[in-house]
């Protein structure tokens, strides 16, 4: 017995009501929020209209589960077609069972239709939610856990996963949990396409390509590990030769459309300026708004002020008009003083004159006798 070792779940539905809640759709439905949600927030950066991206996932994610569910029908019928089975069990795609290729290819032809109503160009939009597929299929992979799938070859590493029940008869044991592999590896490559979107401005479908390439990697070594029942080719299981030509198709198209379309396209989007617009109208009436409510306080209070400084004004103006009545009562009562005495002045300097004459006659008069 394993002293350390991931247990599992031991049942992957939880019923609410009549209505049974699928730990495996759950998974699903998580991813898929988290990678419009991430590829909402690229897509604005990157010039586009909000809303864009769930708009053109509402056609991509049905078509991409429908091809991954085809994809994991065709390349497992025998599952599904072969003696004793039933056929309508293709149908339950909650069991588990959805094929990352064809997800990928029917998925991408679904955002083209919804690109081409919108009147954007797919690659741009591939690259914006490129890494929130990448944390979106982590996601989903933790669905395999629920359901006790996927799972990798014995081992007695400590994080083993216990498998306590299986379905395709085989013995319950400790065995390499592949999900959480691949679940690990989504994450990385998630975060390595976000950061070289950043360092080399990846444009015209090479985020997306990146993504892909890296996806394949890791899937491909993964899937080496895995021991659940596949068709080989040559020695490799189906999906490491899926794996082999997508990787080298993505790293061609890496190569080709760095050098036909270096750097990163401007995204012009069909209603991007109007709502540009709508938006700055908005701001400049809210502002506005806020910045008359200010001049009006200011008017306000510069009126209550002003009123009560020609208040203070009219009560100065008056103190000092009596100042100055008071002032101009003095001074004419000084001039009058002054006029007084001048005039007093002057009747007595024409009183003296004529005496002074007079004693200068008689003087004289009194020189010529002598």
């Amino acid at each position: 017995m394993e002293l350390a070792y991931i247990p599992s779940p031991s049942h992957g539905v939880l019923h609410l009501g009549p209505i049974p809640l699928r730990a495996y759709a759950f998974c699903i439905i998580i991813g898929v929020f988290l990678a419009v949600w991430l590829g909402n927030k690229r897509w604005i950066a990157r010039g586009g209209r909000a809303g864009t991206v769930a708009d053109i996932a509402v056609w991509a994610v049905p078509f991409g589960l429908v091809g991954g569910r085809l994809y994991h029908v065709i390349t497992d019928y025998e599952l599904y077609f072969s003696e004793g089975r039933d056929w309508v069990d293709a149908f339950k795609i909650w069991q588990g069972g959805l094929g990352i290729w064809g997800a990928i290819a029917l998925g991408a032809l679904g955002a083209w239709i919804g690109c081409r109503r919108r009147g954007i160009p797919l690659p741009a939009w591939a690259d914006a939610v490129a890494p929130g597929i990448a944390f979106a299929q982590a996601c989903g992979r933790w669905g395999n856990w629920f359901n006790q799938e996927l799972y990798g070859k014995p081992t007695d590493l400590p994080w083993a996963l216990h498998i306590t029940s299986s379905t395709d008869g085989r013995v319950p044991g400790y065995y390499h949990p592949t999900f959480l592999y691949e679940s690990l590896w989504c994450v990385g490559v998630g975060f390595l396409v976000i950061w070289a979107d950043r360092r080399f401005k990846l444009g015209h479908g090479r985020a997306f390509a990146l993504y892909v390439a890296a996806y394949c990697v890791g899937r491909g070594w993964i899937e080496y590990m895995r021991v659940d029942d596949a068709h080989h080719i040559l020695g490799l299981r189906l999906n490491d030769w899926t794996a082999l030509v997508v990787f080298l198709l993505a790293v061609l198209y890496i190569v080709i459309s760095a050098r036909t379309r270096p750097g990163r396209e401007e995204i012009v989007e069909p209603g991007a300026a109007e709502d540009a617009s709508a938006e700055d109208a908005a701001d400049d009436k809210s502002e506005g708004k806020t910045e008359g409510t200010s001049e009006g306080e200011t008017e306000a209070e510069g009126g209550t002020g002003e009123d009560a400084g020609e208040a203070g004004t009219d009560g100065e103006s008056v103190d000092l008009g009596k100042e100055t009545a008071t002032e101009s009562a003095k001074s004419e009562s000084a001039k009058s003083s002054e006029t007084t005495a001048s005039a007093s002045v002057t009747k007595s300097g024409k009183k003296t004159e004529p005496e002074t004459e007079s004693v200068a006659r008689d003087e004289a008069g009194s020189a010529k006798k002598s």
